[in-house]
């Protein structure tokens, strides 16, 4: 993932911005006393992206990969919507408890800019709901030269995407967080529709980094700068998360990303260890392959 990747990441002042009143005020709204529900993961499965995770001698690789974790941010649907009978394959190869979160493709956001898309979400749901209780939530991902200018048609895609179809979205052009009134008109529009706010911490784009939360559910994509400061970034999120499950927060979804993919399971086992003491979950602590350069 080189979204927002910087040739010298320790001059970037990593520390989280502090959380607004709107997501405190969401948050006790919505508080209940049910467990919070947590979900890890990393953006992909594959063999070559994740180096040294898998043993010798892995036959399935999601096979392994969901013994490890609980879900998986499945980029792979963001090139092509999956097929019927692949979604039904990758169900079957998961345990009770596993949650895909598939992207949106590509073909809908970034090509269609969400024109005239309603045969090609039709297709995307069709496929996905077959993950049955496998299924997360979906994530629409905005290509960076998506504007404000076209938020009327963010607007009626928000309105119009099948109701009870869980939804998170991503904008990632500047515009949309250099203006309080342009962010405070989207964070309404995504609190009416239902839409999750997809908060994204990386390195170069600061300004991702909102913690606005727009339900009772943060989904947050972490990208590792391959750098010391990885784990140290990861111990401040775990921090972060207590405070809003005090506050209410009812779901987590979490994927951890680098920017050249070696050590996400690395960090995604920091971070689950961290998180498990702090709030009292008690995810699995995924094998960690061979041992990492910042381990």
């Amino acid at each position: 993932m080189k979204f927002g990747q910087v040739n010298n990441p320790e001059e970037i002042d990593f520390t989280l911005p502090p959380t607004p009143k709107e997501t405190l005020h969401l948050l006790q709204k919505h508080k209940n006393d049910k467990p919070i529900e947590v979900y890890v993961g990393c953006a992909k499965w594959n063999k070559a992206d994740l180096k040294g995770f898998y043993p010798k001698g892995t036959k399935d690789e999601l096979v392994y990969y969901a013994k490890q974790f609980n879900s998986i941010e499945l980029n792979a649907t963001f090139y092509n919507s999956p097929s019927k009978e692949q979604v039904q394959t990758w169900r079957t190869k998961t345990p009770e408890g596993f949650k895909f979160f598939p992207k949106i493709p590509q073909s809908v956001s970034h090509y269609s800019r969400l024109l005239n898309t309603k045969e090609k979400v039709e297709t995307f749901i069709d496929a996905t709901v077959l993950f049955e209780d496998r299924l997360g939530m979906a994530f629409l991902q905005m290509h960076d030269n998506y504007k404000p200018k076209d938020f009327d048609r963010l607007h009626a895609f928000l309105n119009e995407f099948p109701k009870g179809y869980p939804l998170a979205l991503e904008v990632r052009n500047a515009e949309w967080f250099s203006n309080d009134d342009i962010q405070q008109k989207l964070f309404k529009v995504l609190e009416n529709t239902e839409t999750t706010n997809v908060i994204v911490d990386t390195a170069g784009r600061r300004d991702m980094v909102h913690m606005r939360l727009t339900t009772p559910i943060a989904f947050v994509r972490y990208v590792g700068a391959n750098h010391a400061s990885d784990y140290d970034r990861l111990t401040a999120w775990v921090d972060v998360i207590k405070a809003w499950k005090d506050a209410g927060l009812q779901k987590l979804c979490f994927f951890i990303h680098q920017n050249i993919e070696k050590e996400s399971p690395l960090l995604a086992a920091h971070f689950i260890n961290e998180l498990n003491k702090k709030i009292g979950t008690n995810l699995n602590i995924p094998n960690k392959g061979q041992q990492g350069l910042f381990s």
